[in-house]
């Protein structure tokens, strides 16, 4: 149970990485000549093309976290986690590639919270 656990995770950790390129890198890809000049469709299609590999990662992560699959997660037990791990990324994402951004205060408590979800989520 362990190993799915830590398979599951991982390939969460791998989704979102891709997601939030995906997702918000356009934004900072938009800095390139020739990604500039691309129109919206072709940045849709571009983002749409990153987030076949995110579900390539995200879709076998539930599959085998999931309890009636064999996994050690409940439904509810892999929304939380994923949730913490999009956040998670998204902070390591947003002050690696958006060099403006600041993580702040209340950010970090919203975060708290969140970690706390996480708790009492899994807790029996």
């Amino acid at each position: 149970m362990a190993l799915k656990g830590f398979i599951t995770v991982l390939f969460l950790i791998c989704s979102n990485a891709f997601m939030m390129f995906a997702w918000y890198g356009h934004l900072r890809l938009k800095d390139w000549k020739w990604f500039e000049s691309l129109p919206l469709f072709g940045v849709i299609a571009f983002s749409w093309g990153i987030a076949f590999f995110e579900y390539c990662f995200q879709v076998p992560a539930n599959r085998i976290g999931y309890a009636h699959n064999g996994g050690p997660f409940s439904l509810l037990q892999l929304k939380v986690i994923q949730e913490v791990i999009t956040l998670t990324v998204f902070v390591a994402f947003s002050t690696l590639f958006f060099k403006s951004e600041t993580f702040r205060l209340n950010y970090f408590i919203g975060f708290i919270f969140l970690v706390l979800a996480v708790y009492f989520i899994f807790k029996k």
